[in-house]
């Protein structure tokens, strides 16, 4: 392989071969950043937080991270209004290069409406975004989750990292299992909340 690549610096004039990256090393890479955001979060240190998530959204584990996440969930195989996938090594190694701030627009959603479950024959709308404001969305995610994480609530656990049902109903069960436990338990949805815009 001739490309040159440093984990944390920019990429060199060559592709980088898919297949020949180091996943291990970019995994722990991204996580050394994140768990310094943590720290820097905790400390109140705003500078330095912003410091390392430009280093992250800039890095070349940050971006194949990023591009490797949209490429093996359910949805990749589902394409925006570009009508692109990214499906063979070559494509992921170019949306790599690809993923860059200077100059970066998203592209209008490819609007689809699949039926509801709930049995009435109805359908919901779906938004869908390009692969490339899909990877973009993934590589800013990486950046600002460890900063939601630790300024989050502790009780709140609807899509959250490393968080599940199980651990919601454990808290409940220990809260509730006092001697003087709320009395009441409410329940609240609001009907088709996000279903229609202004």
């Amino acid at each position: 392989m001739t490309a040159v690549m440093t984990l944390t610096g920019a990429l060199s004039d060559c592709p980088t071969a898919w297949h020949a990256i180091n996943w291990y090393a970019v995994h722990r890479q991204v996580r050394r950043l994140q768990a310094r955001m943590v720290k820097a979060v905790q400390a109140k240190r705003w500078g330095k937080v912003h410091a390392l998530q430009h280093l992250l959204t800039h890095s070349f584990s940050g971006k194949a991270l990023a591009v490797k996440r949209v490429t093996t969930n359910d949805g990749s195989q589902t394409p925006g209004v570009d009508d692109m996938v990214w499906d063979t090594p070559a494509q992921k190694a170019c949306a790599i290069e690809e993923l860059r701030q200077r100059g970066y627009r998203a592209q209008p959603l490819r609007r689809i409406y699949i039926p509801k479950t709930d049995g009435t024959g109805r359908r919901r709308p779906l938004s869908i975004p390009t692969m490339h404001d899909r990877a973009m969305q993934a590589l800013y995610l990486l950046a600002l989750d460890p900063i939601a994480e630790t300024l989050g609530d502790p009780n709140s656990y609807g899509f959250r990292t490393e968080r599940s049902t199980a651990d919601a109903i454990e808290q409940c069960f220990n809260v509730l299992a006092r001697k003087h436990a709320p009395q009441w338990i409410l329940e609240g949805d609001i009907r088709a909340c996000f279903d229609h815009t202004p």
